[in-house]
């Protein structure tokens, strides 16, 4: 793969650039599938619909005749009107299925998408020269094979069905005329389907053509996607959601940390810092820290926990200035944390450590 100059399309489509293709209407799709699957689903309604539109219009016509027995136009009306009501129900299944699978076909293809692109004027489709170049080039080429392969695909299979058709024919003279007329429209319908199947597979071979097409077109230059990635990366915007998702997180593990720790310094209202002592793992070691309102959660959730808490102005001050969470504390510290620490094993042995203490620590140096 070339690409390091940035001139050859070589990489595939980013999730940016297709989703622009989307909104401008390029989305790689083909109509015929609907289009074949609609006539396909028609050939197994439409007989229903017939027969009920040919038993409305039987019984339309044998009230007409009672009409003109005896002339009355509210009830000619009315006869009209439920006639046409009747006509309206009988095919309007088939218009909701012809819908329904058009819907269905464009959404399986992946092409369900408001596109605004399209509905602005693009002078450049009026341009003859792309035209001819369209014409003349790959995709002129696969339209007329698909021209031609459906052209001989329903010549087969109207000379198949009209070469079973016609001996019954021939030879229908003691048949009663509805079931000529019946084996006519099935002989018409098993014609739509081999018709809709053989479109069928064209349509499915035109989706892959049109798709590769599609993806082909879309690809970028490995500078498109250098500059597509510096763009995401330098919008202010963007670096803001992706800050404060992190310190979000950050500061949720933290939280989640506090009741592990064994003791909380606080300040005693701006500053906390909760600390775990493992006298195998070395000194105390920061788990959770925080000023203002981050420090009010981690005596919230102290309290909550029954953490012990110890007010000490200074010693707070000096663990939130030279301690990251996860560190250890520095080694000027430790008296002043050891004292803490004692203190609050002290108030265990005696049973109860809950709440705000206070103790006289040895002023942090440095």
């Amino acid at each position: 793969m070339s690409g390091g100059s940035g001139g050859e399309k070589s990489e595939k489509a980013t999730p940016k650039r297709r989703k622009k293709a989307r909104h401008d209407g390029q989305i790689g799709n083909t109509p015929e599938l609907g289009a074949w699957l609609g006539m396909l689903a028609a050939s197994f309604v439409i007989p229903h619909v017939a027969k009920s539109l040919m038993d409305t219009s039987t019984r339309g016509v044998v009230m007409i005749g009672s009409v003109i027995r005896a002339p009355d136009a509210g009830r000619a009306m009315a006869i009209a009107s439920d006639a046409f009501h009747d006509g309206f129900m009988n095919a309007l299944p088939m218009a909701l299925l012809a819908a329904a699978v058009g819907v269905a076909s464009v959404a399986g293809q992946g092409a369900l998408w408001f596109a605004p692109g399209l509905l602005k004027p693009k002078f450049k489709r009026l341009n003859p020269l792309s035209g001819i170049k369209r014409m003349f080039g790959k995709h002129g080429a696969w339209t007329l094979v698909k021209s031609l392969l459906k052209t001989a695909a329903l010549a087969v299979v109207v000379y198949a069905s009209i070469r079973n058709l016609v001996p019954t024919l021939l030879g229908s003279g003691s048949l009663p005329l509805s079931e000529l007329v019946s084996i006519c429209i099935d002989s018409v319908m098993t014609m739509l389907r081999w018709a809709a199947v053989a479109g069928l597979l064209m349509a499915l071979a035109d989706f892959v053509v049109v798709r590769k097409r599609n993806d082909k077109q879309l690809k970028m230059t490995m500078q498109e996607v250098k500059d597509e990635f510096k763009s995401s990366e330098g919008d202010p915007h963007v670096r803001g959601q992706r800050r404060a998702a992190q310190m979000a997180m950050r500061r949720n593990r933290m939280m989640a940390d506090v009741p592990t720790a064994d003791v909380v310094v606080v300040n005693p209202t701006h500053v906390a810092v909760a600390l775990r002592y493992d006298p195998q793992k070395g000194a105390p070691r920061v788990v959770a820290k925080g000023g203002d309102h981050v420090a009010a959660r981690i005596r919230a959730v102290a309290e909550e926990h029954r953490v012990p808490m110890v007010a000490d102005i200074p010693l707070a001050r000096a663990l939130h200035a030279a301690c990251a969470v996860g560190e250890e504390i520095p080694p000027d510290l430790y008296r002043a944390v050891a004292t803490v620490i004692a203190f609050i094993m002290t108030l265990r042995r005696r049973g109860s450590t809950a709440g705000v203490h206070t103790v006289r620590t040895l002023a942090p140096t440095g």
